[in-house]
């Protein structure tokens, strides 16, 4: 099937640049967390591969003090830094597109001044088989809830479709983001 072959080569490539940054991160001690849409995936493949969805690109909170050590670590390992539009991202240096860039999140700062929330400090990830630190379902529940753009309400849809939303992590919402739960689950 040739969506199957498209589907798994996209998953392929994303799985080899967050393959090749937790490589390079950990070597150096460089703390990260994988989160977004790939953690999603990766998540949700765990419990349900038929519901899990693709994404196009690899988000990573970082610190922002550890910035200069990541560019610095990284290039060797054919990704280079570029800061476009207010974005911090690391871009294949031979085929620099967004569709396989890294995106650079900072912890503890806000995405955008209108969000809700900071994006979380470190928690305890959860290390896939290949080796890449993801950022626990709570932590992404509450990243996505802050944000609530509609492909985010959808990565909320489906972390709840397979009851990865548990009690006690929707219990450890805030007032705003249980609310914005609520209103995902009421259009379901």
């Amino acid at each position: 099937m040739l969506v199957n072959t498209i589907v798994e080569g996209k998953v392929g490539q994303l799985w080899d640049v967050a393959k090749r940054l937790a490589m390079t991160l950990d070597a150096t001690g460089i703390p990260y967390r994988v989160i977004g849409g790939f953690a999603i995936f990766v998540h949700v493949d765990r419990v349900d591969p038929i519901a899990a969805r693709v994404t196009r690109d690899v988000d990573v909170a970082i610190e922002r003090n550890d910035l200069d050590r990541i560019i610095k670590a990284i290039e060797p390992h054919g990704l280079k830094y570029r800061h476009t539009a207010g974005i911090d991202t690391l871009v294949e240096a031979e085929r620099p597109r967004a569709s396989t860039a890294v995106h650079l999140v900072f912890v503890n700062e806000k995405v955008r001044p209108e969000y809700v929330e900071p994006v979380p400090g470190f928690s305890d990830p959860v290390r896939t088989a290949q080796g890449v630190l993801i950022a626990p379902v709570a932590d992404l529940v509450r990243m996505k809830l802050t944000s609530f753009r509609l492909k985010d309400r959808v990565h909320v849809q489906d972390m709840d479709s397979v009851g990865l939303i548990t009690p006690e992590i929707e219990a450890s919402l805030s007032e705003p983001l249980r609310a914005r739960l609520a209103e995902v689950r009421a259009t379901e």
